[in-house]
């Protein structure tokens, strides 16, 4: 099973509007609400691709409820740790004037002290039956930065592989406990090693760098134009197929699923490497974050191209 940890969840709302201009009244023709949140967008991926997932973090209030009640309609396992207040609602506004995308983001409720432990407990106990635990996405208000290091330490003691896709003090806190898998982009790992990336061989080196300091596999983000990746000392350079894309909120969140996915199914390297990119990539042909179309996935695994460094 693949578990996935999202500490703040969020209703992702999509507004499909004709002209986004601020300052004036914009009506909205179309709109989806889903749940959202980088873990949960991880679960559903995974669920789609037809592997065993449930996803956790904290829920709150009304909001809370809406999460939990849409994923049992989509078929996804969940057992979250419920809080005070309301869980945030995250706005993505799609101009289909521009296809320009603006996202707008609540914060999310306040978890208290008792709250981590609660969660810490359940981390430990659905690691102990999960072959994955994935951490994804920015920490709730009240959650100290070192909070993912302990629940990564909590989750390999359980003898989970435990992958983290965050940012921020969140990341460089969290690599400390080593994680088997982090995705960062090319800002985020000029932070961690320290010194800014002149050229694409300093980004080579800096993942090479990570793996020997612990941390079996690195995938960096570069856009459209794919990732870099890292495995015991080899270096892969991963392209993505050319497509038109509908929305890329959600591909990263569609590649990690596609990398657990495949991990959990014990396929080798480049077969995850080349399942995470196609599952991005059919991400992007979606209005909804964190959704694919299987034939979509399938039909764009033989269009990933994977060359060693």
């Amino acid at each position: 099973m693949i578990t996935t940890v999202t500490l703040n969840a969020a209703i992702d709302k999509t507004y499909y509007v004709d002209h986004f201009a601020t300052g004036t009244m914009t009506r909205v023709p179309k709109m989806h609400a889903f749940p959202g949140g980088k873990g949960i967008n991880v679960a559903r991926v995974a669920h789609l691709l037809g592997e065993p997932s449930l996803a956790t973090g904290f829920v709150a209030g009304s909001n809370g409820q809406f999460i939990e009640k849409e994923l049992a309609k989509q078929g996804i396992g969940h057992d979250f740790v419920s809080i005070e207040g309301e869980s945030r609602i995250c706005l993505n506004i799609i101009d289909r004037s521009t296809g320009a995308s603006t996202e707008v983001l609540e914060q999310g409720p306040c978890a208290a002290s008792g709250d981590l432990e609660a969660m810490a407990a359940k981390v430990g106990e659905l690691a102990a039956r999960s072959r994955i635990v994935s951490f994804s996405g920015s920490l709730l208000q009240g959650v100290p930065s070192d909070f993912y290091a302990r629940l990564i330490d909590t989750a390999k003691a359980a003898g989970a592989k435990v992958f983290l896709d965050t940012s921020g003090d969140a990341l460089l806190e969290g690599i400390q406990a080593l994680p088997y898998f982090i995705k960062p982009n090319e800002d985020e790992v000029a932070k961690i090693i320290g010194r800014k990336l002149e050229k694409e061989s300093d980004l080579y080196e800096s993942i090479l760098d990570l793996i020997r300091g612990g941390i079996a596999c690195v995938a960096v983000s570069l856009g459209e134009k794919g990732s870099i990746a890292g495995f015991e000392g080899q270096l892969y350079r991963i392209r993505a197929p050319r497509i038109e894309a509908v929305n890329t909120v959600g591909c990263g969140d569609s590649f990690v699923a596609g990398m657990a996915v495949g991990m959990s199914r014990g396929q080798s390297l480049e077969e995850c490497l080349r399942l995470a990119t196609a599952s991005g990539t059919a991400n992007a042909l979606m209005e909804e974050a964190g959704n694919v179309r299987p034939a979509d996935v399938e039909r764009l695994l033989s269009e990933v191209i994977i060359e060693r460094v």
